[in-house]
């Protein structure tokens, strides 16, 4: 199934999976900017390290081929494998989008992307939920078809 064919489906989780992509993507750029800001405030800092913690969480929770060739431990495993339905993994963003909203109280940033489009991640997964929408994970990001293939 190409990834055309993906999006075809309408099921939320597909593009809750891909927006949480966007997300790493921003969480990583946006820590590491707001990170070496230097007129940047002190609990700014610690928001962006937050937003790089969340950018590494995002990674090992939407592409679960990862769970399989890195070295983690047994007890992380075990936790990331628990945001593994819809509304687990809308929660899951729904924090860390809720945290970088809160950064907005420390200073206006361009964290505020990244608090959007976690927000829209949230969303996405909620409504695959609400609809009763099954998680399907994109093949593309190694979902159970790829994974299965290097057992």
């Amino acid at each position: 199934m190409s990834l055309k064919d993906e999006f075809a489906t309408r099921n939320f989780s597909i593009y809750g999976q891909w927006l949480g992509i966007l997300s790493m993507i921003l969480c990583f750029a946006l820590g590491i900017a707001n990170l070496f800001n230097l007129f940047g405030h002190f609990l700014l800092i610690i928001f962006s390290i937050l937003a790089l913690v969340s950018c590494f969480i995002i990674l090992f929770v939407e592409v679960p081929l990862l769970l399989r060739i890195c070295p983690t431990s047994a007890s992380f495993d075990a936790a990331i494998r628990k945001v593994s339905t819809n509304y687990m993994r809308a929660a899951a963003y729904g924090v860390m989008a809720a945290v970088q909203w809160v950064s907005l109280a420390v200073a206006v940033s361009s964290l505020i992307a990244a608090a959007v489009v976690l927000t829209f991640t949230a969303l996405c997964y909620t409504l695959a939920g609400v609809k009763g929408q099954a998680f399907v994970g994109s093949k593309t990001l190694g979902g159970a078809g790829v994974a299965q293939m290097i057992v």
